[in-house]
């Protein structure tokens, strides 16, 4: 990295009314240091933060000078920069949002006065701030700290978070229960413009103005998805129409003319419009906002003066703040979607790591494949996701059948009742899409496809854990609130090949289809080419042993296998869970003294349950033990460590096995 420039920081000049008199004084000649522009430059060691060192809470924070906090910004990328470059994660979207964290605790008084962030990505420079960053080193790790806000973690975090689109309803639930309690406490709601395409959040946006909630939303405006118009009289509109002054003089004339018949509705509509000329907020007023900006994100002394004019304003009040992500790291800035998470950096001396074990491609990339190829075959079929176009591999299939493609945004429920309506039409919708956001579209997966039979395929991606993103993101309940849907077919791959033939089989079927696989890599087993399906309902013997039969549904079949070489255990590959396929679990039962299921499912209503179901209404009596995902939120840690907690490793379920058959006598 280059040299630091060792510079004094100049004041900032600003206005005697954008300072707080206890913070007058003499900034702090501080260190500058200049902003790596390669990966391979982030820094490996701490950097020196005399500013942030003395700011690592909101109260510390609070006692710089205003002068300094722009010097404290530098300070605080670099920091981010280096904490992740340690561990991994989020990356772009908290170098963008550096100044208005920063400003965000300056004015406001967190932790009573509520700040809630929407989604998490960018809440690593809030954790800094409030009292965790000695402890980031343990980011995303087990027992360490989350890779989203949470509540039990910090007072600071005021609402748990890693869904898109909550903050507005959450910060809402807190301003009424402020006015219920007579507590002037504020509630702030920062939400990207990414998520502000869920419905969730016009609902919030709705109810808000309908309640005349005093809060305050702001919008994050990364240049992700809404237009810019920032600059100096933008800046200048901003601080005008958010200041006391203009509020008051604003509310005085809504007095004087209302007197008047239609002389306020006259004047309001003047306001509207001169406002719609200059500021994109038309939308917003409309709603019954205060809409004020856009405003430069980076640039603390106008955050700052109109953070603080809007603080004490009654009514719903809307801040449109645009900013960069990735904002001071190059590649970030350019590749806001590449480097919205990275991994950890090696070691400059790390030893030169062994060669790693073949492994396969990654499940997504096998779906992406198939969708491409499926497409090819059949002109009907149509892919839809919800902004998760990378992420679920669709990038090729977009870019070969763009018209075919469809990206409805952070919608899920939208997803999945445009699949309905094209469904309706003899289309052939694919909707890709994690486990732990269809959760968000269940009723539409009910009542828009399933009572209505529509063929309807879902590829839900990231089934089971998922490691260091945690409960969140987490697939842990699909199998349960699929298998209880009439009509539905349930798939769960054990392999790449498996996955591909599903996919096949769930296009096919006649009806609403699932097929559920997991985050990462398979064991590499050699994938046919053809797009033939399997036979519904139908099961496969992979190893024939004698008094356990393992009945695997799912990846977790090759672990299966080796307790099976311990055991001399039977092991069979269900692959449906529905239809279950019945007449191979009675073999199963006829021939085996133990029954054991394996899900990487909950246990709760899974697919063990369905095997229970099934021999206790065939009044089959025989001894079964569930393996699966327990009855508690499986906290983030290395996938590895997670199964091997939950018992889905091969020592794992040789264990439970082990201490059953011993329970049993046998």
């Amino acid at each position: 990295m280059a040299d630091d420039a060792q510079v004094s920081q100049k004041h900032h000049a600003m206005g005697s009314h954008h300072r707080n008199k206890v913070n007058c004084r003499l900034s702090t000649p501080i260190t500058i240091r200049l902003m790596p522009t390669t990966f391979q430059e982030i820094p490996r060691e701490r950097p020196v933060t005399p500013l942030l060192d003395r700011a690592d809470t909101p109260a510390g924070l609070r006692r710089l000078a205003e002068a300094d906090l722009e010097s404290l910004a530098d300070e605080l990328r670099q920091e981010l920069l280096y904490t992740v470059g340690q561990t991994g994660g989020h990356f772009g979207a908290g170098l963008g949002v550096i100044e208005l964290t920063i400003a965000l605790h300056y004015v406001f008084d967190t932790p009573d006065d509520r700040l809630v962030w929407d989604v998490g990505h960018q809440a690593y420079p809030h954790k800094i701030l409030t009292g965790r960053r000695k402890r980031m080193s343990t980011l995303r790790q087990k027992d360490g700290i989350a890779a989203f806000p949470r509540r039990a973690e910090s007072e600071y975090d005021t609402f748990g978070v890693g869904h898109s689109s909550t903050s507005i309803s959450a910060a809402l639930g807190m301003a009424i229960a402020a006015r219920l309690q007579n507590e002037p406490r504020k509630s702030i709601a920062v939400i990207g413009d990414g998520a502000l395409t869920a419905g969730m959040a016009f609902e919030a946006l709705n109810h808000a103005q309908e309640v005349n909630a005093d809060m305050l939303v702001i919008l994050n405006d990364n240049d992700m998805s809404i237009s810019r118009n920032v600059g100096g009289l933008s800046n200048y509109l901003a601080k005008i129409l958010s200041s006391r002054t203009y509020a008051s003089m604003r509310e005085g004339s809504k007095k004087v003319l209302s007197r008047l018949p239609g002389a306020w509705e006259i004047a309001r509509r003047t306001e509207e419009y001169a406002k719609g000329m200059l500021v994109p907020g038309t939308l917003f007023e409309e709603l019954g906002w205060n809409y004020i900006g856009p405003i430069d994100g980076h640039d603390l002394p106008t955050l700052i003066a109109t953070l603080r004019n809007m603080r004490d304003l009654k009514g719903p009040q809307f801040l449109h703040v645009v900013t960069k992500k990735g904002k001071g790291f190059r590649p970030a800035e350019v590749d806001p979607i590449g480097y919205h998470a990275i991994t950890k950096l090696e070691p400059v001396d790390a030893p030169t790591a062994a060669p790693k074990k073949a492994s396969g491609p990654k499940y997504s990339a096998v779906f992406g494949q198939w969708l491409c190829d499926m497409a090819e075959a059949d002109q009907r079929l149509v892919g839809i996701t919800p902004a998760m176009k990378e992420g679920s591999d669709l990038v090729a299939f977009s870019e070969r059948y763009p018209a075919r493609y469809f990206d409805v945004a952070i919608a899920e429920q939208h997803a999945v009742t445009l699949a309905a309506g094209m469904a309706c039409e003899g289309t052939k919708p694919v909707v890709a899409i994690y486990s732990t956001f269809l959760q968000r579209a269940y009723d539409q997966l009910i009542h828009d496809v399933a009572v209505q039979n529509l063929d309807v395929l879902f590829a839900i991606d990231r089934a089971g854990l998922v490691g260091e993103d945690g409960p969140t993101h987490a697939g842990s309940f699909d199998l349960s609130f699929l298998r209880c849907i009439p009509g539905i077919l349930v798939m769960t791959p054990s392999d790449e090949n498996e996955l591909r033939k599903m996919l096949s089989t769930g296009y096919l079927y006649n009806g609403p289809a699932a097929v559920r696989y997991p985050r990462g890599t398979g064991p590499n087993t050699p994938i046919e080419s053809d797009l033939e399906p399997l036979e519904i309902g139908k099961g496969v013997v992979r190893r024939q042993g004698s008094n356990v039969a393992l009945l695997v549904f799912g990846v977790q079949l090759a672990e299966a296998l080796k307790v099976a070489e311990q055991l001399d255990a039977t092991v069979v590959d269900m692959r449906f869970v529905k239809p279950l396929d019945e007449a191979l679990v009675r073999e199963m039962a006829n021939q085996h003294a133990l029954l054991v299921t394996i899900e990487e499912n909950a246990i709760m209503g899974g697919a063990g349950a369905a095997v229970s179901e099934f021999l206790a209404r065939e009044n089959l009596l025989k001894p079964i033990l569930h393996l699966g995902l327990p009855d508690i939120y499986v906290e983030h840690a290395k996938p590895a460590q997670m199964l091997a907690e939950c018992g889905l490793d091969a020592a794992g379920i040789e264990a439970a096995v082990r201490q059953r058959l011993q329970l049993l006598g046998l």
